[in-house]
Parts: C-alpha cells; sequence; structure tokens
C-alpha cells in the first residue's frame, strides 16, 4: 500500500501546473475579448461573442518568438503592453458603440472637436452627483481594465519563458493568424465571420483620414445650381422654414412612435383644416444622420449635397448664392430665429442673413428649462410678433428647433397664452416644477423623443389657430434621424418634410412633383435635400424666373447685425454651433472667391 505522506507530496507540483494552466486560458479569453466583444444592440453595453481577435493573436505570437531569441519579455514591456491594449479595447467599444446610439461610425477628427460641447452638455441636463459618479466610474473602470489587462499579459509572459507552454502557444497562434491572412487574401476562404474586425484597422482609418483632411484637403464641391424663381406664388406671403430637430421618417415607420404621435398629428391637421389651410409631405434624404444638422441646413439652403464635415469648411470658403439670397432680392426681410446660440456665428454673414435672433437677442425671460433654456415655443412667439408687425414686409425666416435634441428632455410645457410667453413669468410654478422633474431613460429614449416632437407638432397648431389670417408658407422639415439608439438598426436616412399654406397653387405644384395631400407622406423619397431645393423653387415660381443671382454677391444689401458682435447666428443648438475655431485653410474651385473672416464653428453631433 503506497504511503500517504508521498502521495501528497506527489500531488503538490501537479497542483500549481495546473493552475497555472488555467489561469493561461483564462488570460487568453480575457485579452480576446477585450479585442473582440460587440455592442449590445442599442444600448451603450457590450456583450461577448463567439469570434476571435486576430490582433491578440498575433501579439501572443510575437511574444513567443521574441521569448525565444530574447527570452521572456519584461515586467515593464508587459505593462506598456496593457497601456496600449487598454487604448485598443476603448477604440473599440467606440468603434462597435457609436453605430448603434448614433447611426454612424466614429469620426476621430470631426467628432473629437464636438466632445467639450457634449460635456458641457450632459453636465447642464443630468444632476452633478450622477456626473460625478460617471466620470469617477469611468475612471475606476479604466483602471480594472487595465489591471485585468496586466494580470493576463503577465500569465502569457510567465508561459512563454518556458519551452513546452512557448510551441504550443506558438503554433495554437500561429494557426489562427494564418487562418486569419487567408481569409484576408483570399475570396474563397469565407472565414471572416469568425473574426472580429482589427481595432488597429479602425485607427490607422482615422488616422488616414486626418492626415489627408490635413494635407490634401476636402474633396471639390459641385457647383451651386441656379436658384431660379420668381418667387411669383408665394409674392406677398410669409416663409418660415422650420428645420425640426431630429424628425425622422422613424416617426412614421416605428408603431409605437407612430402611435404615441398620432394624437398631436391629428392636432396638428384639425388647426391646418379649421384655419382654411392645406398640407402636403414627402420623403426626402437627409445628408446627415443622428447629428451634424448644420449640414442639412446648408444641403437646403444652397441646393448642394453637403454630407461632410470637410464640404462644410469648405463651402463656407466660398461665395455662392443661397435661398437667403433669393427671397431678399425678392423684397423679403430675411431672419434667423436660432434659440441655441449663445456665442457668434460668422457664417450667418455666408448665408446672408438681415437678422438674426440669438439666445440673448430673443431676450428669453422664463426659467431654463434643460440645457437649451428656451422653449421653442418662445422662439416661434418671438418670429410671430415680428410677422405681424406693421411694415407690410413680407418675410423669410429659418428656424432650426431645439427642444427635440437629444436627451429630448425636459419637454417644456405648452402655453395657450402666446402673450404671455413674452413675459418674465410664462409658466406656472408647478409647471416648471414638472417639467424640470423630467430625467432621460438612457436606455430607452424612445418615449422621451415621442413626447420632444409632439410638443413641436401642438406648437405648430397652436401657432396656426393664433394666426388664422396670416398668410403663411410654413415649411418643416426633419433635419436628420434620431439617433440610432432611438431609430433603430438600419434606419433609412429619410426625413419627412410637410408644406403648410393656403396657397392651392403652391401645394399643387408640389403635389405634380410627386408631394401627397396630408401629412403622411407617401414612398419612395423623392431625392436629398438639395433636389428638395429645386422642388421649392418650381413651386414657387410662375413659370417666368428670373436670372440667378451674381454668385459674387454673398449677403442681402440691408444686412443688419442682431446683437454686438454677432456675423451671423444660428445653429441648430447651444453648444453645437456657438463656439468657434479657424477653419483649415482651403483651395476653392476655381472661379470661387474666398472670404478669409468666415470660420467653422465647433459642434455637438
Amino acid at each position: 500500500m503506497p504511503d500517504r505522506g508521498s502521495a501528497q507530496a506527489s500531488s503538490q507540483p501537479r497542483r500549481p501546473a495546473l493552475w497555472r494552466r488555467l489561469a493561461l486560458v483564462a488570460a487568453l479569453v480575457l485579452l480576446n475579448t477585450a479585442l473582440s466583444f460587440q455592442n449590445h444592440w442599442p444600448t451603450p453595453w457590450v456583450e461577448v461573442r463567439r469570434e476571435l481577435s486576430a490582433e491578440i493573436a498575433l501579439l501572443v505570437l510575437a511574444l513567443a518568438l521574441g521569448a525565444r531569441v530574447w527570452g521572456p519579455p519584461s515586467r515593464r514591456l508587459l505593462a506598456g503592453l496593457a497601456v496600449l491594449l487598454t487604448l485598443l479595447a476603448v477604440g473599440r467599444y467606440a468603434a462597435v458603440t457609436a453605430p448603434a446610439l448614433y447611426g454612424r461610425p466614429i469620426n476621430l477628427f470631426w467628432d473629437a472637436r464636438h466632445l467639450p460641447g457634449v460635456a458641457a452638455m450632459l453636465i447642464e441636463a443630468a444632476p452633478v452627483p450622477l456626473v460625478l459618479g460617471g466620470v469617477l466610474g469611468l475612471a475606476l473602470l479604466l483602471g480594472i481594465v487595465y489591471a485585468l489587462l496586466r494580470w493576463a499579459l503577465r500569465q502569457v509572459g510567465a508561459a512563454v519563458g518556458q519551452p513546452a507552454p512557448r510551441r504550443v502557444l506558438t503554433v495554437l497562434c500561429g494557426a489562427v493568424a494564418a487562418a486569419w491572412l487567408a481569409g484576408v487574401l483570399s475570396p474563397r476562404v469565407d472565414w471572416e465571420h469568425a473574426f472580429s474586425l482589427p481595432v488597429t484597422k479602425t485607427y490607422a482609418q482615422q488616422a488616414a483620414f486626418v492626415i489627408e483632411a490635413l494635407g490634401a484637403g476636402p474633396r471639390a464641391l459641385p457647383p451651386s445650381p441656379p436658384l431660379q424663381s420668381d418667387l411669383a406664388r408665394v409674392q406677398g406671403a410669409h416663409v418660415v422654414m422650420v428645420f425640426a430637430e431630429s424628425y425622422g421618417a422613424v416617426t412614421y415607420d416605428q408603431p409605437r412612435l407612430a402611435r404615441a404621435l398620432a394624437a398631436s398629428r391629428a392636432d396638428l391637421a384639425g388647426a391646418v383644416a379649421q384655419t382654411g389651410r392645406g398640407v402636403v409631405s414627402a420623403f426626402v434624404r437627409s445628408p446627415t444622420f443622428g447629428g451634424s444638422s448644420w449640414l442639412a441646413h446648408a444641403s437646403l439652403l444652397c441646393g448642394v449635397e453637403v454630407a461632410e464635415g470637410a464640404d462644410y469648411d469648405l463651402l463656407l470658403a466660398q461665395r455662392r448664392e443661397t435661398l437667403v439670397h433669393r427671397f431678399a432680392r425678392a423684397g423679403y426681410r430675411t431672419l434667423a430665429v436660432m434659440p441655441g446660440l449663445r456665442q457668434p456665428w460668422p457664417e450667418g454673414a455666408f448665408y446672408g442673413y438681415a437678422t438674426i435672433l440669438g439666445a440673448s437677442a430673443l431676450d428669453y425671460r422664463g426659467p431654463a428649462l434643460g440645457w437649451w433654456r428656451i422653449p421653442d415655443q418662445f422662439a416661434l412667439a418671438r418670429l410671430d410678433a415680428d410677422l405681424t408687425n406693421a411694415d407690410g414686409r413680407p418675410r423669410l425666416a429659418v428656424f432650426p428647433t431645439i427642444n427635440s435634441h437629444i436627451p429630448f428632455s425636459p419637454t417644456p410645457p405648452y402655453q395657450p397664452d402666446w402673450g404671455r410667453l413674452l413675459t418674465s413669468n410664462p409658466f406656472e410654478p408647478a409647471q416648471i416644477t414638472a417639467a424640470l422633474a423630467q430625467r432621460p431613460d438612457l436606455t430607452d429614449l424612445s418615449a422621451a423623443y415621442a413626447d420632444s416632437l409632439a410638443y413641436l407638432f401642438k406648437v405648430l397648431a397652436g401657432w396656426l389657430r393664433l394666426r388664422p389670417d396670416l398668410d403663411l408658407v410654413l415649411l418643416v422639415l426633419g433635419d436628420h434621424q434620431p439617433a440610432a439608439a432611438v431609430s433603430g438598426e438600419g434606419a433609412t436616412w429619410e426625413v419627412p418634410v410637410h408644406l403648410i399654406t393656403g396657397r392651392t397653387a403652391v401645394r399643387d405644384a408640389l403635389v405634380a412633383q410627386g408631394f401627397t395631400p396630408g401629412l403622411r407622406p407617401r414612398r419612395p423619397a423623392l431625392g436629398g435635400l438639395p433636389e428638395l431645393t429645386g422642388m421649392l423653387l418650381r413651386a414657387f415660381d410662375s413659370g417666368r424666373s428670373v436670372p440667378a443671382m451674381d454668385p459674387g454677391m454673398t449677403a442681402a444689401p440691408d444686412a443688419e447685425v442682431a446683437e454686438p458682435g454677432v456675423l451671423g447666428a444660428t445653429g441648430e443648438h447651444g453648444p453645437d454651433r456657438g463656439r468657434v475655431q479657424p477653419a483649415r485653410r482651403t483651395e476653392p474651385p476655381a472661379g470661387s472667391a474666398t472670404t478669409p473672416t468666415q470660420r467653422a464653428p465647433v459642434s455637438a453631433p
């Protein structure tokens, strides 16, 4: 019978060896997970899938081969690799989460400039303890990720220092790397689905984009179309263009949202009918998704597709005719109503507005309601006061709304007494308390999104009823779909557009071009926003168009500044369009002029 003591002694070496093997397996799984996790759509959370990371296989293979030549990796090298992998894990999170929450891939060059504005918005919209807790939690999470990755790399470093585990890791990781490379190089080998998209490739693409953007500059924009229209069918009417923030086709496509907005849409349709007006609608395609509303504004007002930040910068460096110029030449007083603007915005000179009503010029005296502070109803009440003055001159007004911007709450209370809105006591205290008590559910923003748009529809319906005799051509269009967390996976880039007016000839002209009577658009979409520009000009025209404006002209002859030091103001949002930085120097196409003082603002997505 074997001696009991000798049996215990023989088992002791095997137990540490078993634990070392288990620790190595856990380390390899952890390292692979760090660069292969996926988003749990459409939330900020992640999930683990059965995918392999070619980058981790190549890293372990390199450590194994290096250990055979130079010996086991040092602790300093492993710590440095842990920092690198932590950065790659952060990049992986951004790469897989941005499309789920925002609706498009992240762009470090253009999106990084918006981070201060986004941070300011979150600090304003969220309770201070929640913000501080989030910052500390993020720091703690990064520390934990680094510690775990460093532990995992130490296990691998210890393993490659021994001949037998090193041989196993070399063969295993070499086979994984070869399989990945074969799938990349050969179209006949369909192995890509087993591997996660390399994070280093994403970083390389971002770096290449930065080099291209800082070096060669943006691609050339197409020439502006001739904005020819005598505007005879709208002559004498006030033309108001409302860019409804985040108003997307999802409000029709998702049954849940369609039901939530059915009552407010019906009320708006009732207000249109009760005031003797009519409405026609269509879908069009926005150049942006989930944010960057200024790209949509520029595309419609200039008649040119502006789909990238580089395109926008280039556009501002040129002198082009806009719809604002065209209406000014026809005798219209042009103004921009921009409640989100808090800082100077030089692009106003590019568009040619005669008057710009930013946040200070609007002179809102009521309580701040969330980050955006000024309710859309108040901004429309200020516009109404301008439209109904006694000078007899028609207006072209461009009004980007802000209350339906993410995080979509708090929703301001609706005030039936429009005159009271212009006082220092626009709402009852109980209404303010109820509004400020709203907190968005960050895991499901759909309810807050629907509430914000229902508020907009109620405001528009109330205004139509307030001014039943106002000769009005009201264009309401979405600037882009909401973020993917609301719009859903695979959503289109389409947005609704409605034109409300009592002028039958204008509505009929749009119906002839594909619009549908009523508030429910029909598919297919009628094109992009530049196509909509042409449709509007044709609908407003008598058929005897006047020549287009000289491209050298950039502003209305009677341009003035509404706020001291402001060349122009609009901006869909406060942090988005307020802070100004110099744009990159670009060479405009031949024949165009540049304006050195024009600058591109920093914006939040």
